[in-house]
């Protein structure tokens, strides 16, 4: 379809290197961005890079390798809710909260070994990214824990809303924050994401680092700029019914944020 896009993001971690690939479509052509800790590269074909459920081949000037995949672990439920079936300018998706890593990458002559870490793998498609936006996922933490939060301007039938999606899957169980759901948003920024829904409360405390650029997609063409760091240092607490649940901070938690 004209002026639409669609892109999977495939994230390795082990320890402190994590390196993350966006493999995608738009009407700009095909394209491959890659995200390690120090830097960003692009390339305009998918040509080179094999990835699907089950692991990843690479053979790229400054990138080589190949990393399998363990059994993934998928949400209970489209992470969109009943938004999946209405015409959002970008729809996500959620295909792995966590499975196991086998395998590694040689970038620029540095060998990563990565047999033993933990994978993520998520999807976008649609026109646009929102106009502001503030996205943030880690699962490295000292506990069985994944965290992927969202919150975003979305234009929907005339009008502008603060929607949100969230989850959280913790030692086995999954905990859901969205907007089809009811959450509040407490507040969102650069430094800080609060999320209230019924008996829950998410609270995630920021300290932004280096964020490297990356193209986005705007009317389906990657003419935009955003940027991500994959080693910022975020607390997430979590309470239920008062309770604390967890307390966890991940040194290499993935983050973008545009938010004005």
């Amino acid at each position: 379809m004209a002026g639409s896009f669609e892109g999977r993001y495939y994230k390795h971690q082990k320890d402190e290197n994590t390196i993350c690939l966006i493999t995608g479509r738009s009407d700009s052509g095909e394209f491959i961005q890659v995200i390690s800790n120090e830097r960003t590269w692009q390339y305009d074909s998918l040509e080179g890079c094999k990835a699907d459920c089950t692991g990843i081949r690479i053979d790229l000037p400054e990138i080589r390798g190949e990393v399998r995949y363990g059994p993934l672990t998928p949400l209970r439920s489209d992470i969109m809710g009943p938004f999946r079936f209405l015409p959002m300018q970008c729809s996500h998706s959620v295909v792995s909260m966590g499975h196991s890593l086998s395998g590694g990458f040689t970038v620029e002559g540095r060998h990563l070994d990565l047999t033993g870490g933990i994978g993520y793998i998520e999807g976008d498609r649609g026109r646009s990214f929102p106009s502001q936006y503030l996205w943030v996922h880690s699962n490295d933490f000292s506990e069985p824990c994944s965290i992927m939060a969202s919150v975003a301007d979305i234009p929907f039938c005339g009008f502008r809303f603060m929607g949100c999606i969230c989850a959280i899957l913790y030692r086995g169980r999954e905990y859901r924050l969205a907007t089809y759901r009811g959450v509040k948003i407490r507040h969102a920024s650069k430094d800080r994401l609060v999320l209230e829904q019924g008996r829950c409360r998410l609270e995630a405390d920021i300290c932004g680092s280096l964020a490297h650029p990356l193209r986005s997609p705007v009317q389906g063409q990657m003419v935009g700029t955003i940027h991500e760091s994959n080693c910022t240092r975020v607390r997430f607490r979590f309470w239920e019914d008062g309770r604390e649940v967890f307390d966890l901070t991940g040194e290499n938690t993935s983050f973008e944020c545009n938010l004005i």
